[in-house]
């Protein structure tokens, strides 16, 4: 009788795998996020993947899509008097950093600029650029009141994709919209019931669902058959008052004299419930649907619906996959990481001496990779070749009863080969090194 073969176990759907070389432009991007969030004075914060449910019912709204449709939610085990949490993976983040600033009192003495990358889960059809496990870059400025903090997030946003090497006006274009505040959005929110109920046999069944509960989401409807009627719709911005204009006026002049170019869409409105005022969109044409490259805005209510103080925030997130096929798209691709040095070694016997010159080398901040095993020459060379190493260091029987090593210039032809003594290497490490 024969034994029935495993058959091999396979990731989650739209749940992927990282690996090397890709696994180098998580980390270049990565690097590069974190320098210009530094330079904007943004401290990173790491909160938990599992969070409860009630906290993004209650952040995110009840008849959002991520709340209705995609957010994993679990009833966790029952403890010893029978009682289960309800759970939930984050599908976004601001909740759970609103909810980590009010349980640790973290706005006690004054404004917090924080930001974070990581993933975040919703339950939705795997398609290029949206899936099930994905990863968000994120900033919050929180405790900040005034349009000169909006605009300044906006102008953070527009440096960190510009130094990733996405140009304004080629790439990416940037979208603006004022929400305006609860009673605004009240007065328009009638308007805009009377209107959708006069064209009630357009709607589609999206639309139809949310024409009561959240008709602002209908006008974001993607649906070509609802275009026309979406643009014919009462715009919000006609009935904003005195200081919700001045405030997104200041943001205005301020991205005009940052010469930054942007367009007024009436229909931006997010996704999410708890936006108010500012809401903007940086948006690419070159990914078909999945447009949005970063969005966010204002959410003044948030922290005290969630149980805090009232208090101002402003933030916006960026998706990475998303991010990092743009970048492919366009053609910015960061080189793939590559040793300094490679380690030629003919003979085990020599592996004690090797392995001490080496670590003298990288702890003078060489990297160096070292031939696995023994083979031949030849093959020991086209792996050095091939790792992209400048340089070989070549560890034969008679330079190490020399106490030397060999140094080949790999890329190079003219350069010639010479010599080192194993003992000082941490003196001559720096030959090594790029731009020594």
């Amino acid at each position: 009788m024969t034994e029935k073969k495993m058959q091999p176990l396979q990731a989650v759907k739209g749940m992927n795998d990282v690996l090397p070389p890709d696994s180098a432009r998580w980390e270049w991007l990565e690097e590069k996020m974190r320098s210009v969030l530094q330079r904007y004075g943004y401290q990173n914060i790491r909160t938990p993947i599992v969070e409860p449910t009630a906290l993004f019912v209650r952040g995110l709204g009840e008849v959002t899509d991520v709340v209705e449709k995609e957010m994993y939610a679990f009833e966790d085990r029952a403890d010893k008097h029978g009682q289960a949490e309800h759970l939930a993976l984050r599908p976004e983040m601001t909740a759970g950093v609103v909810r980590a600033m009010i349980e640790h009192n973290f706005l006690r003495d004054s404004g917090r600029r924080l930001y974070y990358y990581g993933p975040m889960f919703r339950r939705e059809k795997p398609q290029k650029g949206r899936y099930r496990q994905f990863h968000q870059m994120g900033i919050e400025a929180l405790g900040f009141h005034g349009p000169d903090v909006d605009a300044e997030v906006i102008l953070l946003g527009r440096r960190l994709l510009g130094e990733l090497g996405l140009k304004d006006g080629e790439h990416i274009r940037l979208e603006l919209n004022c929400l305006g505040q609860p009673a605004e959005r009240s007065a328009h929110r009638e308007a805009l019931i009377a209107h959708l109920e006069a064209h009630k046999e357009l709607l589609d069944e999206d639309g139809q669902r949310r024409l009561y509960t959240n008709p602002l989401r209908v006008l974001d409807t993607k649906n070509p058959a609802l275009q026309e009627m979406a643009n014919a719709a009462p715009k919000l911005l006609d009935f904003l008052g005195e200081d919700s204009l001045a405030h997104f006026n200041g943001v205005r002049a301020i991205l005009d004299a940052a010469g930054v170019s942007y367009t007024i869409n009436p229909r931006l409105v997010r996704g999410l419930d708890y936006y108010n005022l500012t809401v903007f969109e940086w948006i690419t044409d070159k990914l078909g649907s999945q447009g949005t490259v970063c969005g966010g805005g204002r959410y003044d209510g948030l922290i005290e619906q969630l149980g805090g103080k009232p208090t101002p925030a402003v933030g916006f997130g960026m998706g990475l996959e998303r991010l990092l096929l743009l970048l492919d798209e366009v053609g910015v691709a960061p080189a793939a990481p590559v040793p300094q040095a490679y380690a030629i070694v003919p003979s085990a016997t020599g592996l004690p001496q090797v392995m001490v010159a080496l670590e003298a080398l990288r702890a003078a901040g060489v990297a160096v990779v070292l031939h696995p095993g023994q083979s031949s020459m030849k093959s020991q060379f086209k792996k050095a070749d091939a790792s992209g190493a400048a340089w070989a260091l070549i560890f034969g029987e008679d330079e190490l009863a020399r106490g030397e090593v060999a140094i080949k210039p790999l890329r190079d032809a003219a350069a010639a080969q010479y010599t080192r003594t194993l003992a000082t290497a941490a003196d001559w490490a720096g030959e090594l090194l790029p731009n020594a």
